[in-house]
């Protein structure tokens, strides 16, 4: 397993959030309450971390990162009540362009927290 303690500490400040807002609200109140529950655990993080895609050496796209954890993991945020094969391309895709090896995706649904962990295989 990749960052098994990280990512357990992650989880835990995940369903920390929940317990407290539980479900209906949006990604960015989410997102606020987890930098507020990451900051207290110490954990660093950067949020809406920005990422370019460079073809032949021009920008052609960009991507902002719900967040990277210690340089290491990437996290999506969604709310909902089901997992999208578009949030694991996304995932993906932030994985690829970040270079990092782990990447969280994590659901605040109407039932729970819900999570799928993704490896970068490049």
């Amino acid at each position: 397993m990749v960052y098994p303690e990280l990512s357990y500490q992650i989880i835990g400040a995940v369903f920390e959030v929940f317990n407290d807002l539980g479900f209906g609200y949006q990604e960015k109140i989410y997102q606020k309450a987890l930098e507020k529950a990451f900051s207290e655990m110490g954990i660093n993080y950067i949020p809406q971390s920005p990422y370019q895609v460079c073809y032949k050496g021009e920008i052609v796209g960009r991507y902002f990162v719900d967040f990277i954890i210690e340089n290491k993991i990437v996290i999506e945020i969604k709310q909902g009540n089901y997992f999208s094969k578009r949030y694991f391309n996304q995932v993906l895709a932030y994985l690829k362009v970040s270079k990092l090896k782990l990447g969280l995706l994590i659901n605040f649904t109407s039932s729970g927290v819900k999570f799928k962990r993704l490896l970068n295989i490049n």
